[in-house]
């Protein structure tokens, strides 16, 4: 299979990246610059909305890629057979008003792009993809509490519900050209080379890992090998359609979290981090780290797909 990927540099893209050659397929990377080769992608082609064609070639190639040459006027889907779509802003960082309106435009505005540029192929007669796998997140069903749910669950409330309806929105358009569409909602995405690790890693090195208020709030997660794997098998059958919640299948409360995360690097988490004083460092962002999402997989699991990483 040809399966082109937005995000292909991020954390989660290159290890998707690496489980696609696994399997011997082929990996297309989509980037703002599709002069940059992208490693393990056989080509790099145009990501974003369409803009003036300059009459040169569609798409890069290895000498495009080095020269500059080959600039792409819009998104290119023909050939592929999939498309993983992962490209977002970070949610890291200070909520500003500034920061959060990019999360959410690079969420719907991008998803919006590439759902049109498949549809587009399929109006065209092109050989376009037949499958869809976008991300999305947990933070659909708002803060939960000690409540469980599953993807049975409604939207809740606050930013990310808001932002992650928007997304899911744009996802489910590309039905209306026959692509089988399946959401992934994921969790606090845990591994070695990156994500959340890349900020928590140095902070638990220097004993300075802290719990987040009372530590009671719920958090579920997933490991990245899991998530590529579940993204991948999303697209090799044929029956995964529709969300399903990318966690691992027993979420933890935040104080066990630190405490595992403690005991990794043989140091002890003594320190508190309290939600107001986070809350005027971080803005709004203290939100999500405080809220309490206690996600489990049961579609997921009824699907096929069981995490072989269940616990921290």
């Amino acid at each position: 299979l040809q399966i082109g990927i937005t995000g292909a540099s991020g954390f989660v893209g290159r290890r998707v990246i690496q489980e696609i050659s696994r399997l011997g397929h082929f990996a297309i990377a989509f980037s703002r610059n599709p002069a940059n080769a992208v490693p393990g992608c056989m080509e790099t082609r145009y990501f974003g909305p369409p803009r003036e064609s300059s009459g040169r070639p569609e798409s890069s190639t290895s000498s495009s890629r080095r020269t500059g040459r080959g600039a792409e006027s819009r998104m290119n889907m023909k050939g592929l057979d999939a498309v993983v779509h992962l490209a977002g802003e970070s949610l890291f960082g200070v909520w500003t008003a500034a920061k959060k309106q990019r999360v959410l435009q690079s969420r719907r505005d991008g998803t919006r792009w590439v759902v049109d540029a498949i549809k587009e192929a399929s109006e065209n007669g092109q050989n376009g993809p037949k499958v869809l796998v976008s991300a999305s997140a947990i933070g659909f069903y708002g803060d939960t509490g000690d409540r469980e749910v599953d993807e049975s669950a409604p939207s809740g409330e606050g930013f990310l519900a808001e932002v992650t309806r928007q997304w899911e929105s744009e996802v489910l358009r590309a039905e209306q050209a026959g692509v089988r569409v399946a959401i992934l909602r994921i969790g606090l995405v845990l591994g070695k080379e990156g994500g959340a690790m890349s900020v928590l890693r140095p902070l638990f090195k220097m004993g300075l890992g802290a719990r987040l208020g009372s530590g009671q709030q719920w958090v579920s997660w997933i490991h990245v090998s899991d998530l590529a794997r579940l993204i991948l098998y999303s697209i090799e059958n044929e029956h995964v359609r529709g969300p399903l919640n990318a966690t691992a299948p027993t979420p933890v409360r935040n104080i066990d979290f630190t405490e595992a995360l403690a005991r990794k690097f043989d140091r002890r988490a003594l320190f508190v981090a309290p939600e107001r004083v986070m809350r005027w460092v971080i803005g709004d962002f203290a939100q999500a780290l405080f809220g309490s999402q206690r996600v489990l997989p049961r579609r997921t699991e009824t699907v096929g797909y069981h995490c072989q990483y269940k616990k921290l």
